[in-house]
């Protein structure tokens, strides 16, 4: 009996030992790094990099958590998630939190059209009023006479569905517009959640233009027009055509508008950041705040989607893999390479904050990096990039030379007060301060 305890314990101690290697950090870290440096230059201290950054700005308070994911060449090379999704409910941020995209909606939008414009039902030279008559007649805001009525132009040219696609249509930007024409938009409230999208488009279509077409780059409910033109081409509403081409290809069971009461638990709160630096949930209530928790008519194509980071990486690798994702292909190649083309003429010269995001011009639906930085100030980024963020200071771009695709899930407000898509770019490349903690 002695004996058979001897051998019986021999070979437990045996079996723990041939175990224990599997469950020791150490050699875990040297495959991955092993495995990165295999895949990617860029992906050798990528975790290290990223780490400290997502953690550092926890710590000080420019966010209250934040997760990130990281592809390159067909592998992930970088996942992490630090701090609370929601400080007041106590839950932390990990890779099943829901997050509020806002306007990394748009591209997947312009990817939604897209595939109508693969199937030859539209040519981007299109006349928007082939599609919305309403536009045939429309008049472009010129000012104020000398008695402060507004006056009105004939356009110098018709807005066409690139003028959609690249913020050149001439459509108000309502909020920052003081003119008739924001006013306009403001008393029609044009984008309320109790109408539909085709009620929207007829709105707008009946506001004259804010300026001439294809003489600015303004943010508006461009996009939002752009969702109202799928319905017209698709002959369906945009949320079905929508989830049929896109959503339900990629697999991407996590994106909606609408979040069920049961998974509201693991939704990112929005926060506010104050001047002093205290952090507070967003009290607006605005649209964006609400349409995650009602059943609205409105679908908008600019803003709504909410996500996981891995459901919005596998939008990002379609299109870094140039339309196709696991065997399932959405865009043709040259469609996708359309989009990621800049598109904006050198005679816009007014283009609002978009030199903000650095050596940039815009495709359909993305901005496109045309050059590299010219000083540390700009955020950091390779030439051929296309990229979007949101209100909240989400953020993902595509750098097809390196086949890397980055999602950055934050919610703060205002937009990026706290500098976290910057370090999370520098992180990602291991450039300037290379993701150590920077005040």
């Amino acid at each position: 009996m002695k004996q058979a305890w001897i051998i019986l314990a021999a070979a437990w101690l045996a079996a723990c030992q041939a175990a224990a290697p599997a469950d020791t950090p150490a050699p875990a870290t040297e495959a991955s790094e092993a495995v990165s440096e295999a895949v990617s230059p860029l992906a050798v201290g990528m975790k290290e990099r990223v780490d400290a950054m997502l953690s550092s700005a926890v710590a000080r308070g420019d966010i209250a958590g934040g997760s990130a994911l990281v592809w390159i060449d067909g592998q992930e090379v970088y996942f992490g998630a630090f701090g609370m999704a929601d400080r007041e409910a106590g839950t932390q941020m990990d890779r099943a939190t829901l997050a509020r995209l806002y306007s990394m909606t748009k591209p997947v939008t312009g990817v939604t059209l897209m595939t109508l414009y693969d199937k030859s039902l539209f040519s981007l030279d299109d006349p928007l009023s082939k599609y919305f008559p309403e536009f045939a007649n429309t008049k472009v805001y010129a000012g104020l006479d000398e008695n402060g009525e507004p006056v009105f132009d004939p356009p110098a040219r018709a807005p066409l569905v690139i003028d959609l696609m690249r913020h050149t249509a001439g459509l108000s930007n309502v909020g920052d517009d003081e003119t008739v024409i924001g006013d306009m938009f403001r008393s029609r409230r044009t984008m309320r959640l109790d109408q539909s999208l085709s009620e929207m488009a007829q709105d707008i279509s009946e506001i004259p233009l804010y300026y001439q077409p294809g003489e600015r780059w303004l943010y508006s409910p461009s996009v939002d027009m752009q969702a109202a033109l799928v319905e017209k081409l698709s002959g369906k509403p945009y949320y079905e055509y929508l989830k049929e081409t896109v959503l339900d290809p990629l697999g991407m069971s996590e994106t909606d508008y609408y979040v069920p009461e049961s998974e509201r638990g693991r939704m990112m709160q929005v926060y506010v950041i104050h001047e002093d630096g205290t952090m507070e949930p967003d009290p607006s209530n605005d649209q964006g705040m609400q349409l995650p928790f009602v059943h609205a008519r409105m679908t908008p194509g600019g803003y709504g989607l909410v996500s996981t980071v891995d459901d919005y990486m596998k939008f990002a690798r379609m299109l870094v893999n140039k339309g196709e994702l696991d065997g399932v292909r959405i865009l043709k190649p040259e469609t996708v390479e359309l989009m990621g083309t800049n598109h904006m003429p050198d005679t816009v010269k007014d283009r609002y904050w978009l030199p903000n995001k650095g050596q940039v011009g815009f495709g359909l639906d993305f901005a496109v990096r045309h050059s590299s930085p010219v000083s540390d100030e700009e955020n950091y980024g390779v030439p051929g990039e296309f990229f979007w963020d949101g209100k909240a200071s989400t953020l993902f771009w595509v750098d097809p030379e390196n086949k890397l695709t980055a999602v950055l899930f934050i919610q703060v407000l205002p937009f990026d007060t706290t500098k976290v898509q910057p370090k999370f770019r520098d992180a990602v490349y291991g450039v300037r301060n290379s993701g150590l903690p920077v005040d």
